[in-house]
């Protein structure tokens, strides 16, 4: 028996031109309910390797002195290149039961000004080692809901963040946005302040769904929101969604994914529900029964990048599509994609400076995460402490196949070649048992093989994070591995 993937095209011919939902697009193999099963497990999404469950405690804030510091002397990192900051902010009016973000669900609207003090002190402590004037080309706030904060304090925010950091004019600025707690007025004052990008959280217009996942806000609402994001000059509009929500059906999603292509947005993210009760409180409130089977959300992802490809997107990978004039699609023509800790990205190599309680940042060859709650977040920064709590330095072999892993999740190919002159190693010696099973992916019809490498099929799209997973050593030996969404 099998289960016909229809509609979309291999995302190599996407990214050549904007218009490929013809019939004469390439279509991938049925999908057969053996390769579903098999396939349907979970995975960890990349966007980092080692992923940050990998993270140990034994990484404290003197590692990461030492990595800011030897960044500021040129001794690791692109020392003079410019910076990537990311600001968390962990307050949310109200919780969405899909939720599996750090934050704090409150109407305590006071709470914000203790917060931006304590991001003032790191921010502070962060620079002392740094230096002060460090050139920055991205910026995003991410949350919780990061328009909790009001004109007032995002205006304070931001003028620490100038203070500290040279905010480069042509840079991408963007915040993520509830779109339940902005107006007009709020969207002009953050395009005011320097931000240049929207990222609106929609995740499904089914009101049934959007009832089932306690998020309601009509389609009439968004789009008025994008109009007007349109209106006052925003670069790059982002929309979020979601597939494998309860109630979702794919003749429901269909109608969702007609909506969105309708607001005609720049971007749009697409991610996988990943229920995890046992980890996410807030998902227990979901119930299980309602959620879509495997069958049905691979049904879902598959008519959401037909969909989008007829209607002008390009597929950029994974969950992410773009407007062919959008600066992600071009850097993936380009070969310039990057994946970071937010998704895919156009800033390859960029030291990723991460603010906020629980926030994962990059400087050099290694990860580090702020603790996790506020009481543990303010305590360490009352000490005069950076509040790091785990971390990795990586090794020679992680450097190695986080190299591997990126080319398959950005560009869906591996070069044995680039990467044997890159790392002076022989891939085919140093991956023996990895590629024996890519062979196996070959005759599943995820991969083709040739002389010098493989490339993702467009079967294999749908299963970039499987292909992946061959190369990640610490899985190997996981004999668990549910802290992770589905592939599906």
């Amino acid at each position: 028996m099998h289960t016909t993937i229809s509609g979309p095209v291999a995302p190599e011919a996407a990214t050549s031109r904007p218009d490929t939902g013809d019939a004469t697009s390439p279509q991938p193999p049925a999908l057969s309910d053996d390769l579903l099963r098999r396939m349907d497990r979970p995975g960890p999404r990349y966007t980092s390797y080692p992923t940050a469950d990998r993270f140990v405690e034994a990484y404290t804030a003197d590692h990461y002195r030492q990595a800011l510091a030897q960044r500021a002397s040129g001794a690791i990192g692109a020392a003079g290149g410019p910076l990537s900051l990311y600001v968390h902010v962990p307050f949310c009016e109200s919780v969405c039961y899909y939720c599996a973000c750090n934050k704090i669900v409150t109407k305590d609207h006071g709470r914000a000004s203790a917060y931006i003090d304590a991001l003032a002190r790191e921010i502070e402590l962060v620079t002392d080692l740094l230096g002060r004037g460090q050139s920055v080309t991205q910026l995003h706030f991410g949350g919780g809901t990061p328009t909790f904060l009001d004109d007032g304090e995002l205006d304070r925010l931001m003028g620490i963040l100038r203070r500290h950091f040279t905010i480069e004019p042509r840079g991408e600025y963007s915040i993520e946005i509830d779109p339940r707690t902005v107006t007009r007025a709020r969207l002009k004052h953050l395009a005011d302040l320097g931000f240049n990008r929207l990222s609106y959280g929609v995740q499904d217009f089914d009101a049934d769904v959007q009832k089932a996942v306690h998020r309601v806000q009509p389609y009439e609402q968004v789009e008025a929101l994008m109009n007007d994001a349109r209106d006052l000059g925003f670069q790059s509009i982002n929309v979020d969604l979601i597939y494998g929500l309860p109630r979702q059906t794919p003749e429901s999603y269909a109608r969702t994914i007609g909506q969105v292509a309708s607001l005609r947005p720049d971007r749009i993210a697409m991610y996988g529900y990943a229920h995890l009760p046992q980890r996410f409180k807030p998902q227990r409130r979901i119930v299980s029964e309602e959620l879509p089977t495997g069958a049905q959300r691979i049904g879902m992802l598959s008519q959401a990048i037909s969909g989008f490809i007829a209607h002008g997107y390009q597929y950029i990978g994974m969950d992410h599509f773009a407007l062919p004039e959008d600066s992600l699609a071009q850097a993936k023509r380009q070969g310039r994609l990057h994946r970071n800790f937010q998704g895919y990205s156009t800033q390859a190599d960029c030291d990723l400076i991460a603010l906020g309680v629980s926030a994962i940042g990059r400087v050099g060859a290694s990860y580090s995460q702020n603790a996790k709650t506020l009481d543990e977040y303010y305590d360490a920064l009352q000490r005069n402490e950076l509040p790091i709590v785990r971390g990795l330095s990586l090794t020679r072999d992680d450097l190695v196949r986080r190299a591997v892993i990126m080319a398959i999740m950005c560009h869906g190919r591996l070069s044995y070649e680039s990467v044997s002159l890159a790392h002076l190693i022989d891939v085919r010696s140093y991956f023996g048992a990895e590629l024996e099973a890519i062979e196996g992916l070959a005759e599943d019809g995820l991969v083709t093989l040739d002389g010098d490498g493989f490339e993702l099929t467009a079967l294999g799209w749908y299963f970039v994070r499987s292909v992946a997973m061959v190369f990640d050593k610490h899985l190997r030996a996981d004999l668990s591995r549910e802290r992770f969404s589905r592939v599906i």
